[in-house]
């Protein structure tokens, strides 16, 4: 990783009861398993997809590698 590389850490926020099951799916592979976890993972165009589909149901923040 250069300097410039970005790492977005992602919150498990709201509640994935009562969403689609794809959207469930898309929660768990970003890694989130429990409410108010929170993982880091490095910022890629396919990881900003995944996020924009539970965009209601995380939090995110930029953070420099």
């Amino acid at each position: 990783m250069t300097g410039k590389d970005k790492v977005l850490r992602v919150t498990y926020a709201t509640s994935a009861i009562g969403v689609e099951q794809d959207q469930k799916e898309t929660v768990r592979r970003l890694g989130l398993r429990k409410l108010g976890q929170t993982v880091e993972q490095p910022d890629t165009p396919v990881l900003r997809g995944m996020i924009h589909k539970v965009r209601h149901l995380v939090t995110v923040e930029e953070v420099d590698a």
